[in-house]
């Protein structure tokens, strides 16, 4: 192969240098010598800079970009030359190569271009060690030359489509060969798809020029397909984190009062460390929030966070569902089993909200996880081992559930290692300006408004309220709010709020607001009014049952009937 290399390179009527990656001279044949004036044996191992005077090789060694026909001088000859990398089959450059011909004495450039079947052979050789698809074309948009790689990518081979135009192997978009030659000007990086393969690529193309007219075009394709699909499985993948990874931090949490503060120094230490922590609030005031914080701020932030609403959750598939089940361990049961949520939030953060809905069976196989790190799935012995930090929430007493023999004391305490107390928003009315805005921001996202904020007349409206659905409740008045206002208001104001005189008046005092003489009533009358539009709001908060009406008033059941029956409320 040697032999027959130095056959070539002897006969052709071009010079040949070829460097190695330190610039050093490895290849120079007869032409070369003749052209440069620097006898072989000089020339062979030496850096090139030394031997040919304003040489590119070396920028073609360092940019991996092609050169081809450049028309410059070398001493007192006028040459064509073409320069390229050469590159292992890794794609790794490893050199560059120079091909120039004396064109001192030849009038027309155009004939050089008629031996472009020679040159086209040359380059053919030179591509082999190519990775990235190359497609040349001639002024007319007729292919000349690929190089193997275009074959793979495309399964076009150069037996075919030689001699066809430039579209002949596009699916979709225009060519980007008849895109160069009819400007003239190099094309960056666009996506097209080939056929018959059907990839996806990368394409980039530059014109060839002699002199000052355009030859024909060199393009080069980068197969993106596998990357695609590697992107689709990541972007997958990160799909999946997004479900099991929390998607609140502390700064979402939002409040400056006394109240919340302290609540979120307890967050904050609670982060710190893997401790169980139990998240105890009215419903509504964000113990959600606080869990995905918790989990954020700490040190399994980057593996799953998985939610578990007890209460969501049938009583008959809860320990399937928390603790994973055995193939047949029941009709229906999944083929080869499936992990419980314990088991998907290994080395993570499980939450298990409303844990008070949660059956005595379950609690007892809870309270097995939390004391030896294990599980058990339904229908299996083997103990699992689970390295598992457990978050749990409540809005109800679970004192009082222990002594109904409703909820485990044992489990509780193992639960209450670290609580905290999420405060109501009635305890926090100071906050309710920096929660308005926050939940203003977000609502011009969701239904496509610029509201800019709220009057002052509209804050102290609602800070008059008792929020007795808490922040989740003022979220939503702010929703309605921002629906009822037409499309060129801007700030909400007092009319804008929904009627909240009866959705928990505090009893501080400062709910009477502009009376009229006519409306002044007897003090019995009025506590009576008062007294028949509360219950009624409580009553229906509470979905109409008696028991959590009568315990959230703070009387006896029998009471509330008595009151039910004097104000015919049904």
């Amino acid at each position: 192969m040697r032999k027959e290399l130095e056959v070539f390179l002897t006969s052709t009527h071009d010079g040949v240098i070829a460097i190695d990656k330190n610039c050093n001279i490895t290849l120079y044949n007869k032409e070369a010598e003749k052209l440069v004036g620097i006898p072989r044996e000089k020339a062979l191992n030496k850096h090139v800079d030394d031997i040919v005077v304003n040489t590119r090789l070396p920028y073609i060694l360092e940019t991996g970009e092609h050169e081809l026909d450049w028309q410059q001088q070398l001493r007192d000859y006028d040459i064509i030359s073409s320069r390229m990398p050469v590159k292992n089959k890794d794609g790794e450059i490893i050199g560059a190569i120079a091909i120039f011909r004396n064109i001192t004495d030849r009038l027309n450039l155009d004939k050089q271009l008629t031996t472009m079947n020679e040159f086209k052979s040359l380059l053919q050789a030179l591509f082999q060690a190519v990775q990235d698809a190359i497609s040349v074309v001639d002024e007319n948009g007729d292919h000349i030359m690929i190089n193997p790689a275009y074959t793979k990518i495309t399964g076009i081979t150069a037996d075919e489509i030689y001699g066809k135009d430039a579209n002949y192997d596009m699916a979709e978009g225009e060519s980007i060969h008849m895109k160069v030659l009819r400007t003239k000007k190099s094309v960056e990086n666009t996506k097209i798809t080939t056929k018959p393969s059907g990839k996806v690529v990368i394409a980039r193309g530059a014109p060839i020029m002699v002199g000052d007219k355009l030859k024909g075009s060199v393009v080069i394709l980068h197969d993106i397909s596998e990357i695609k699909q590697l992107t689709t499985k990541l972007n997958e993948a990160k799909k999946r984190i997004r479900e099991l990874s929390a998607k609140y931090a502390f700064d979402d949490i939002i409040g400056e009062s006394q109240a919340i503060n302290e609540a979120k120094e307890k967050m904050i230490k609670a982060s710190r460390v893997p401790a169980t922590v139990i998240l105890r609030g009215e419903s509504g005031t964000g113990k959600e929030m606080f869990a995905h914080a918790i989990h954020n701020e700490s040190n399994r932030r980057e593996n799953q966070f998985v939610r578990v609403n007890c209460a969501a959750i049938p009583e008959t598939l809860l320990e399937s569902e928390l603790f994973g089940y055995e193939e047949g361990a029941f009709t229906g049961a999944k083929k080869g089993g499936k992990k419980g949520y314990f088991e998907e939030a290994n080395n993570g953060t499980i939450f298990l909200d409303e844990i008070s809905e949660i059956n005595l069976n379950a609690q007892v196989k809870l309270l097995r996880v939390l004391q030896e790190k294990e599980i058990a799935r339904v229908g299996g012995v083997k103990p699992i081992h689970v390295n598992v930090r457990v978050i749990s929430a409540t809005n109800v007493n679970l004192r009082d559930k222990i002594d109904r023999g409703e909820f485990r004391d044992d489990l509780y305490y193992r639960l209450n290692v670290f609580p905290i107390d999420i405060p109501p928003l009635r305890d926090r009315l100071d906050d309710i300006e920096l929660l308005s805005k926050r939940f203003i921001e977000k609502l011009n996202v969701e239904y496509g408004r610029n509201i800019k904020g709220i009057s002052l007349k509209a804050l102290s409206e609602l800070k008059r309220h008792d929020w007795p659905g808490n922040v989740r409740e003022l979220e939503n008045i702010i929703g309605r709010s921002i629906i009822s206002m037409n499309a060129n208001e801007q700030i909400i104001m007092k009319d804008h709020l929904p009627f909240l005189t009866n959705l928990g008046i505090r009893n501080n005092g400062d709910y009477i607001n502009e009376i009229e003489d006519s409306e002044i009533t007897t003090l019995t009358e009025a506590a009576a009014g008062f007294e028949e539009d509360y219950l009624k709001r409580v009553y229906e908060i509470y979905d109409y049952n008696k028991t959590m009406t009568a315990k959230k008033l703070g009387i006896s059941i029998r009471s509330l009937y008595y009151k039910m029956e004097k104000h015919n409320i049904k």
